[in-house]
């Protein structure tokens, strides 16, 4: 049995509330990185009309574009606008924050970028907190 010693780049953060949902990026995003988390999202599409997401990015390394404009990612997309009451992204690339801005008038979901350093104030706006981390 061959054993990945990559973790993957995209890692959900449990919340204080049941319909926030968080997630941290890091290094470099493949297809399945974005597959596992368009399968939490739908997953909470099925338990909650709105949810609020707040994604945070560090260390960032690229992205698998042609995983990321794929059919299936871009239904997955169209899906969540459906959703999101608000949405969050903390860091990341400077392009980040200018595609945000770009989109914000096409969108009915509040969105909001934050630098890293003001990730407690991200967290603040979608109103819920992280929870601890289990002991391992």
């Amino acid at each position: 049995m061959l054993i990945n010693d990559t973790p993957p780049s995209v890692r959900r953060i449990e919340t204080d509330r049941d319909d926030a949902y968080a997630f941290e990026v890091t290094g470099h995003i493949t297809a399945s990185d974005i597959e596992n988390m368009y399968g939490l999202l739908e997953g909470a599409y099925e338990l909650h009309d709105n949810i609020d997401i707040i994604v945070i990015m560090h260390d960032y390394e690229g992205i698998d574009w042609a995983a990321a404009w794929k059919e299936q990612t871009m239904l997955g997309k169209t899906q969540a606008l459906k959703h999101i009451r608000k949405y969050a992204v903390v860091g990341g690339p400077g392009w980040v924050k200018a595609m945000m801005a770009m989109f914000r008038p096409f969108f009915s979901m509040e969105m909001n970028y934050f630098e890293l350093e003001d990730v407690d104030s991200a967290w603040e706006w979608i109103g819920a907190r992280p929870l601890p981390e289990p002991n391992t």
